[in-house]
């Protein structure tokens, strides 16, 4: 659970159109040359926000409530070791991203309906996952507002919660209030980032050993991976960017070069991030400092570092990410719906897209695990499913060239995504029952 945006994410605020504007969108005009440089120069620069907009979107999905409470967590119980955990995230993630989006930019169709044509009913099956994949996800960020709140304010986690779920929303049903959040949630994001730094250069992490751990780790956590995993391209974040690509234009061969260039651009800067982040949390455990991990451990992390203003600092940006993350992942999830009714229009959409907020928000108020304890969990069982979609795509790029227009994915990522794909499935079945071990913590 991550700050995660839909790929769409301005879609939820767009109303039907009405008759007269979808008349008016049907005549012809004749360009001239002035009209056709600046449609020129707007294509250009629509592209580079399309880029930059998917890259943003994976940044913010790596480093959202759900990795933040999921490092201070495996970070207190492993130490300096969870540093192997770190990077060998990082490479799954990139094997990964940049599969998933040469497969979709190539063949120039979404997940769901790519996966029915290669393997019949194999994109019902994917929808069904990514949707229960994204309700727990949902009520994991619910459970991270929750958290935020307790941290600024005091207020119990279960109505900080609810409060959160509701604004959320009025949030996703208000024009205006969309447009503000995407904008409030790039600023908090940058203050995230800063005082992240801050508070890893006050901790005085052990960086020697951190370093040394992360390629000769004392300890080896499966289930620790594949949480961290999941938590940051498992469930609909694998598809996410790919998406927000194909409905921006920036489909076939031709962009295949950028595509990959910034998916790895945008994994090498969440990587630093997640590392740094890391690195802060393993500076205040190596201090001796005990987190309890029942209640707000990485609230906690901060203000041990950078005393009350770091910790509510922190929970503001930490209810923020939740609180867009909440809206990313309904509206996402949802969006996946429509494989089984072309009926689904976007008016049936909105309203489904708030029942699955109201659902996420009752299961929470029910279930009585701990916020922390969700968060983890979420990001597990994520992990368990991400193996069961990426076999279905690395099946098409090796076998199925004819539903990728005759082109073949990067021979050196086919390889890595095959190992990836044997690794996957091989952290799912030995931490399958320690991931939903998390859910009784």
């Amino acid at each position: 659970m991550s700050t995660q945006q839909p790929p769409d994410q301005h879609a939820h605020t767009t109303r039907p159109e009405s008759p007269d504007s979808q008349e008016a969108d049907t005549k012809v005009t004749v360009p001239g040359p002035a009209t056709v440089a600046s449609g020129t120069v707007g294509f250009a620069k629509s592209r580079r926000a399309s880029l930059l907009g998917a890259i943003f979107l994976m940044a913010t999905s790596a480093i959202g409530p759900g990795f933040i409470t999921q490092t201070a967590t495996f970070t207190a119980t492993l130490g300096a070791a969870f540093a192997f955990g770190i990077l060998v995230s990082i490479l799954i993630d990139f094997i990964v991203q940049a599969n998933i989006w040469q497969i979709i930019t190539l063949s120039g169709r979404r997940a769901a309906e790519l996966a029915n044509s290669a393997i019949p009913f194999s994109g019902y099956v994917l929808s069904v996952l990514v949707i229960v994949g994204g309700l727990v996800f949902n009520i994991g960020n619910i459970a991270g507002a929750g958290l935020g709140m307790n941290a600024l304010f005091g207020l119990d986690a279960k109505i900080g919660g609810a409060i959160s779920a509701i604004l959320a929303i009025a949030i996703f049903l208000s024009h205006r209030a969309g447009i503000i959040m995407d904008r409030a949630i790039i600023v908090l994001g940058v203050v995230m980032v800063l005082l992240t730094i801050a508070v890893a250069i006050v901790a005085n992490p052990p960086v020697g050993e951190a370093l040394r751990q992360t390629v000769l780790p004392d300890t080896i956590d499966f289930a620790a991976i594949t949480t961290i995993v999941g938590g940051t391209v498992g469930g609909y974040i694998t598809y996410a960017g790919a998406h927000k690509l194909l409905d921006s234009g920036t489909a076939g061969p031709e962009h295949i070069k950028e595509v990959t260039r910034s998916a790895f651009f945008g994994i090498a800067v969440t990587g630093i991030m997640r590392y740094v982040l890391f690195l802060a949390f393993l500076g205040v455990t190596a201090s001796g400092v005990l987190l309890d991990l029942s209640a707000n451990p990485a609230a906690q992390a901060f203000e041990a570092a950078a005393g009350e203003w770091g910790m509510r600092a922190f929970g503001l940006v930490l209810w923020a990410a939740a609180l867009s993350s909440v809206i990313g992942a309904a509206f996402t999830s949802v969006s996946f719906m429509t494989v089984f009714s072309a009926k689904l229009d976007l008016r049936r959409r909105s309203w489904a897209t708030v029942i699955f907020i109201a659902v996420g928000l009752v299961a929470y108020l029910l279930m009585g695990t701990t916020p922390v304890a969700l968060l983890v969990f979420a990001g597990g069982f994520n992990g368990l499913i991400l193996p069961i979609g990426f076999t279905v795509f690395m099946y098409i790029a090796w076998f199925r060239r004819d539903l990728l227009n005759g082109h073949r994915v990067n021979p050196w990522l086919l390889w890595l995504g095959t190992l990836m794909t044997i690794l996957t499935w091989y952290m799912g079945v030995v931490s399958f029952s320690t991931i939903f071990k998390f859910l009784g913590a």
